[in-house]
C-alpha cells in the first residue's frame, strides 16, 4: 500500500470510528460531551455516621441526648445517652448543660473514632447558674467562651442550643467566670458547616 493511500484513508477511518463511538454512547443512554466535565472534589472517605443504638438500649443506658462533634471540618450531630440522677434532674438546665458539656469533653468512642469524629472541647469545664444581674437563661462556664477555639465554642453552642438547656431558637446565653459579660450565641447553618472559621455569631444581652 502506498503512503498516500494511508494518508487518504486515515481521516476517513477516524471519522468512522468517531461515529461508531457516538452511536454506542447514545445507545447506552449516555450523551457524549465535547468538553471535560468538572465533577468537583473527590468524595470524602470518612463516612461521618455511626449506627444508631436501639431504643431499648438507649432507655436502659440513660436519657437520650444529641451532641455535636467535629467530622470532616464540620459539626455533625451524634446520639449519646447521659445519666441524670434525681426527680427534677431532667428539668434542671444547669445539670443538663453540665451533662452535655461532659459528653463533649469525653474522647469519641471507638466506633465514632473510626467514623472520623473528634472533639475540640478540652476540660475540665464546669457549668454554673446565672449570677446576680445575668439574664435568666444564662449559663456560666468555668472557661471564658472568648478564649475557646472556634471549633470548641461552636460545639458547645450548637449542643446546648438544641437541648433543654438552650434559650430556644437555636441560641444559648453563655458567660465565663467572674464578671465576664454574658453573650447570646447562635448555632447557624454556617456555624455547623464551617465551625473553624470564626465560630458562632454572638451578641451582647441586657
Amino acid at each position: 500500500m502506498r503512503l498516500r493511500d494511508v494518508v487518504r484513508r486515515t481521516p476517513a477511518r477516524a471519522a468512522l470510528f468517531g461515529a461508531l463511538c457516538c452511536a454506542t454512547l447514545a445507545g447506552c443512554g449516555i450523551r457524549p460531551t465535547e468538553v471535560p466535565t468538572d465533577f468537583g472534589p473527590a468524595p470524602s472517605r470518612v463516612p461521618c455516621t455511626t449506627g444508631a443504638p436501639e431504643i431499648g438500649t438507649q432507655a436502659a443506658a440513660g436519657i437520650p441526648v444529641r451532641v455535636f462533634l467535629v467530622c470532616s471540618s464540620q459539626l455533625v450531630a451524634v446520639d449519646r445517652t447521659v445519666q441524670l440522677e434525681g426527680e427534677d434532674a431532667a428539668s434542671d438546665r444547669v445539670r443538663i448543660a453540665q451533662a452535655l458539656v461532659d459528653e463533649l469533653q469525653e474522647r469519641p468512642s471507638p466506633v465514632e473514632g473510626q467514623a472520623g469524629f473528634t472533639t475540640d472541647v478540652r476540660g475540665p469545664i464546669t457549668v454554673a447558674k446565672p449570677q446576680d444581674g445575668d439574664p435568666r437563661a444564662t449559663l456560666r462556664l468555668s472557661a471564658d467562651p472568648a478564649g475557646l477555639t472556634p471549633f470548641a465554642l461552636s460545639q458547645l453552642v450548637c449542643t446546648l442550643a438544641v437541648s433543654e438547656a438552650g434559650d430556644g431558637g437555636r441560641s444559648v446565653v453563655l458567660g465565663g467566670p467572674g464578671d465576664t459579660e454574658p453573650r447570646r450565641y447562635e448555632c447557624t447553618d454556617e456555624t455547623r458547616s464551617r465551625p473553624g472559621e470564626s465560630g458562632p455569631p454572638a451578641q451582647t444581652v441586657g
